[in-house]
Formats: C-alpha cells, sequence, structure tokens
C-alpha cells in the first residue's frame, strides 16, 4: 500500500505540493485526477524515490521511501509520463536488464514478461530493437519493464497516452487483473472517462491539495464524474 502523510513539496517560494495526505491501498486501483501542473506528477516522483519531500512523510508497504529508499524501490514498479527507453537494445535485452536492477534472477522474471509480451501483442517483437517499435508498442513495452520483477505497488502516470482503443482496453483489465491479485495501482490520468471506468477510488488535486476524495459512485452522486471534476477544479 501506499500511504502519505503531510506530504508537502516546494520549489523556491513555489509550493507544488500543500500538506497532502492519502491512502491507496492493496487491492485496488486508486485513480489521482487533476489539471495540469495540480501537483500530480509531482507527488509520484516522490512516491517514486526520484524527488525529495520538503516535509511529510511517504511510505510504500510500510517503508519511509526516504530512510529506506532501495527497499522501497524494490517493491514498487514505476512508469513515468515520459519514459526513456535504451532505443538500440532489444526488447528482451532492455527487460533483462531491468531484472538486473532490481537484482532478480532473469530466469524468475522471463515466464512473466513472456506472458505480459504476448498479452500485449509483442512476443514476434522481443528480440527487435526498440527503435524499431511504433510508439504504441514502446509504451506497452514500458508497462512491461514496469511488472517484470512483479512488484507488490505499481505507480504510473498517465498510462493511456499513445495507445490506441484496443491497448487501452488490454491495460484497464491488465490493472483489474493486478488489483485483483492484491496489488495497489497508482495511476494518474487526464481521462475521466478512464477513472470512471477503472478506479475503485479516486483523488481529487488542485494547487496542491486534495479537494475531493472517495470512489466513483460518492464523486459522482447526481452528475458525471467530469462535471465533478471541472467544477471542483475550476469553478463555474
Amino acid at each position: 500500500m501506499i500511504a502519505i502523510h503531510d506530504l508537502t513539496k516546494k520549489y523556491g517560494d513555489f509550493t507544488a505540493v500543500d500538506c497532502l495526505s492519502l491512502t491507496a491501498q492493496y487491492g485496488e486501483i486508486f485513480g489521482f485526477l487533476g489539471p495540469n501542473g495540480a501537483g500530480k506528477t509531482t507527488t509520484i516522483r516522490i512516491i517514486a524515490g526520484l524527488s525529495l519531500p520538503t516535509a511529510g512523510t511517504v511510505r510504500v508497504d510500510g517503508i519511509d521511501v526516504v530512510e529506506e529508499p532501495v527497499k522501497s524501490k524494490a517493491i514498487l514498479g514505476y512508469v513515468p509520463d515520459r519514459p526513456y527507453l535504451y532505443e538500440k537494445l532489444t526488447g528482451r535485452e532492455l527487460l533483462h536488464f531491468v531484472a538486473d536492477l532490481y537484482r532478480k534472477n532473469w530466469s524468475d522474471c522471463e515466464p512473466r514478461a513472456v506472458e505480459l509480451l504476448r498479452y500485449f501483442g509483442l512476443g514476434d517483437w522481443i528480440d527487435a530493437r526498440i527503435e524499431n517499435l511504433s510508439h504504441g508498442m514502446k509504451q506497452k513495452l514500458v508497462i512491461v519493464s514496469a511488472l517484470v520483477h512483479d512488484p507488490a505497488v505499481l505507480v504510473i502516470d498517465e498510462p493511456m497516452v499513445g495507445l490506441d482503443a484496443l491497448a487501452q482496453r488490454q491495460v484497464k483489465l491488465l490493472f483489474r487483473r493486478l488489483a485483483n491479485e492484491g496489488k495497489c495501482v497508482f495511476l494518474t490520468t487526464h481521462t475521466l472517462s478512464i477513472a470512471e471506468a477503472v478506479c475503485d477510488r479516486i483523488a481529487i488535486i488542485n494547487h496542491g491539495r486534495i479537494i475531493a476524495e472517495g470512489t466513483t459512485a460518492e464523486l459522482k452522486k447526481e452528475s458525471a464524474l467530469e462535471d465533478v471534476f471541472l467544477e471542483l477544479t475550476y469553478g463555474d
């Protein structure tokens, strides 16, 4: 699970995240919504151990990401909004490299990697250089690489960018499968229909603060989630 308590991140005089607290449980898909510049990516980068908080704590499975960064990263899979790939490597070489980073034996990771590649229709491309893959194929490969070490927590920033309708459906079903396996899936998205269709609980952030949190049904009530989101973040 992910437990965030009074998280604050400042850049000089600018406060990107302001005393934010939330909890994402195992067995659920938690959606983190907000307009551009709301503080979503800053929060995710702190969870992933790529940025240090100014104040507050973030724990992954009870492990403080600042005090024990290597231990927390070991059980976490992370997909940034703008992933970087070593394009001269093949898909197999990239996944082998990622397994090595997590100090996992490739023989233990390979069956899972192959199964996920086949699920995304990339089985025949595993030995192709990444530079020869389409944008959508690269995005799917990034998701596979984040899961190759079988993390307990998946943190993913804008997962549907560059994916066609079929791939989006595959990703939604994969997230649900992971949650059903007892894993925690924490994602940001600007696509409200995706949040409404996929997420068990949602938090809406604006100007670095949580302004609403609950299940989709609780946030919707008698209005569409899009109306709730726009009203909370932009007013009338």
